[in-house]
This record gives C-alpha cells, structure tokens and sequence, in this order.
C-alpha cells in the first residue's frame, strides 16, 4: 500500500475520535466543574484563575505546533478548538460561581454553577441579556479579564489554528511528495539490468555492412 493510501486511511480511521473525543473531554470537565467544591477559595481565586489561564494558553501553543507537523491539519485543528474553548468557559464559570458562594452581592443576584455557566457563556457570545451583571470589584475585573480573553480567543487564536492549518497541508504535500520520489527511486533501483541503446546502422559498428565486395 502507497504513503498516500496509508494517510488516507488513517484519516477514516480519525474521524470518528475527532467527533468523539471533544465530547469526551467536554463531559469530562463538566463532571469536574459540577463536583470540584466551591468552599475552596483558592480553587476560583484570581491568582488560581490566572494559573489556570497560563496553562491554556500552553496547551493552545503546543496544540498550534500539532497541527503543523499533523498529517490531517483541519481534523486537528477542530479536535484542539473543540478542546481549548470548553476548557476556557469552565475555568471563567467556576471562578464566577465561587467568588458568588463567597461574597453573595458579587454579582447582581446570587448565582449557582448553572447560573455562571450560563453568564460565561452569554458574555463570550457577546449577548449580554443584562439579567446577571457584576457587582463588586474583584467580579468586575474578572469579567473584564474574559471579555478581553474572549477576544483574543475567537480572534488571534482562531487565525493562529487557521495558519497553522495551512503550513500542516503545505507540510503534509511536502511529505508525500518526497516519499513519492522516494519510492519511484527505489523502484528503478530493484536490480534489473539497465537497458542501452543498441548501435544503429548509421553508428559504425562492426554489423553496419557486410563484406566488402570484390
């Protein structure tokens, strides 16, 4: 089987995973963010929202460098996008529903876990439907902080996927045409006798005439 027909079976083989492990992963922090404790102040602090924030932003790097070296670019890139929003709208939802289990007049009404996702999620959108709204300072500055987040995410990390998407596939080209000229070297190099090209009668050679008449 050729390079080309091992890729693209492998990108069969893909496409089932990449619809099914966002959703894996998504369930998977929503049971976290549903039982992680909110009596823990340091679990939805600025500083461990901070925290949790840096490390995203270095789980997006490393997924950005993936798609480049990654033989099915866009299969990746969905996969990492499908990853990385979930994980930003959890980390901005918990910290939301403690600072409101810690200081209740925090935002305009008292909000559960349910609530705060609900709030993240409007405010990424950019609905902002005015129902729930910050109050004290630490809640402003943090919704700040994801309305600025928010940017960034649906503007210059979406494009960063996006090039990063088009140097895999120059990439992915590249590899599969060097491995294609590779192996049409390989295959005039099995060890068959080269043909030449046999001397013509207009050459000179010895069957060129026969005997000279007399």
């Amino acid at each position: 089987m050729s390079t080309v027909d091992d890729i693209s079976a492998w990108r069969r083989r893909q496409r089932p995973w990449v619809l099914l492990r966002p959703v894996l992963t998504g369930l998977a922090l929503l049971v976290v963010y549903y039982t992680l404790p909110l009596d823990r102040p340091e679990h939805g602090s600025v500083p461990g929202l901070f925290t949790g924030l840096i490390a995203l932003a270095a789980l997006v790097a490393w997924q950005i460098r993936a798609v480049m070296t990654s033989p099915s670019p866009w299969l990746r890139a969905a996969e990492s996008l499908a990853t990385a929003i979930p994980l930003y709208i959890v980390l901005f939802a918990f910290s939301h529903a403690t600072m409101s289990y810690w200081d209740r007049a925090a935002f305009t009404e008292p909000i559960d876990r349910t609530d705060a996702l609900y709030f993240t999620i409007t405010t990424l959108a950019t609905v902002g439907f005015g129902d729930i709204a910050p109050v004290s300072q630490p809640a402003r500055i943090v919704v700040t902080v994801q309305m600025v987040t928010g940017l960034i995410l649906l503007g210059l990390v979406i494009k960063a996927f996006l090039g990063a998407v088009q140097i895999g596939l120059r990439n992915a080209e590249g590899s599969r045409a060097s491995q294609s000229d590779a192996g049409g070297a390989a295959g005039h190099d099995d060890g068959r006798p080269v043909e030449t090209d046999r001397p013509t009668s207009g050459d000179g050679g010895p069957s060129d005439s026969g005997p000279a008449g007399g």
